[in-house]
């Protein structure tokens, strides 16, 4: 099983570069960087969403720090909230990225859950899941044709020509989050592999990842990969035996948005795990 690690990166976080360069010497796999473009005021319903969500860094901009001070962590989004994007304008910046970074994009997405946030950009939260099929499918049509096209109910332009093209081919891979009853015919449909929270799985998850591949095999697909993003601590080894066992690919790590100071000891600390099970 491969090790990354999920930070919310801020102004008081380390650097994304200083980060990456202490994942990359550690062995870490991977960098997976979370997405709000903003917190509606007043928070939405009461909810709490903790300070780091609320001062988040551009993650595009961000992981090509990252990229320019690393040779080989993969640069993940963990998840990007698409929605709240314009696709010919987010295929450029994953495009571009992934070039800039000798093709170490893995392009997790979501849809968001927060109706005044996604209101803020124009989106009805109940048409959102539609909305992210459709600009996900238009971005790979841009990442791997020539002259790309595209007709949905929300997404609709004519031929267009955009470079430079991914260096991945035909595209970086896009990693569907989410844990609700039709997110694996989202990941079977327009994914190349499933990545949710670790919080609110239930464990054991070989079953669940056994439906996934059969539902895969149905639609004449490859057998998906599963990473599992732990948002709110390191799990145990109880829980890495077991998504190890399950067949999970990828399992992220999360570490607190803190300077160099607080976060190398853990990184030194999960490294040490991480080798147990690489």
């Amino acid at each position: 099983m491969k090790f990354g690690a999920f930070v919310a990166l801020t102004d008081y976080s380390m650097g994304p570069a200083e980060l990456g360069k202490a994942l990359e010497e550690r062995g870490f796999e991977s960098l997976f960087v979370p997405e709000h473009t903003h917190i509606p005021v007043p928070t939405p319903d009461g909810r709490q969403f903790s300070k780091p969500y609320m001062d988040l860094m551009d993650p595009f901009l961000a992981l090509t720090a990252v990229a320019a001070a690393t040779e080989r962590l993969l640069l993940g989004t963990g998840v990007c909230l698409v929605v709240q994007h314009d696709p010919i304008v987010l295929a450029k910046e994953i495009s571009t990225l992934d070039l800039l970074s000798g093709g170490r994009v893995l392009f997790g997405v979501g849809a968001g859950g927060d109706g005044p946030e996604l209101r803020d950009h124009g989106v009805d939260p109940s048409r959102r899941f539609k909305l992210l099929r459709e600009r996900v499918e238009a971005m790979q049509h841009i990442w791997s044709e020539a002259e790309a096209e595209y007709h949905g109910e929300f997404v609709d332009f004519d031929p267009i020509w955009q470079w430079p093209k991914p260096v991945q081919k035909p595209h970086p891979p896009v990693l569907i989050g989410g844990n609700a009853p039709n997110t694996f015919q989202r990941v079977v449909r327009y994914g190349d592999g499933w990545i949710p929270l670790l919080e609110g799985l239930e464990l054991p998850l070989g079953d669940r990842i056994a439906e996934l591949n059969a539902l895969a095999e149905e639609h004449g697909r490859d057998r998906l990969p599963v990473s599992v993003i732990g948002a709110s601590r390191p799990p145990g080894p109880e829980v890495i035996e077991q998504l190890a066992e399950a067949g999970v690919e990828r399992l992220v790590i999360p570490f607190p948005p803190a300077d160099a100071e607080k976060v190398l000891p853990l990184l030194d600390e999960q490294a040490k795990v991480a080798e147990q099970y690489s």
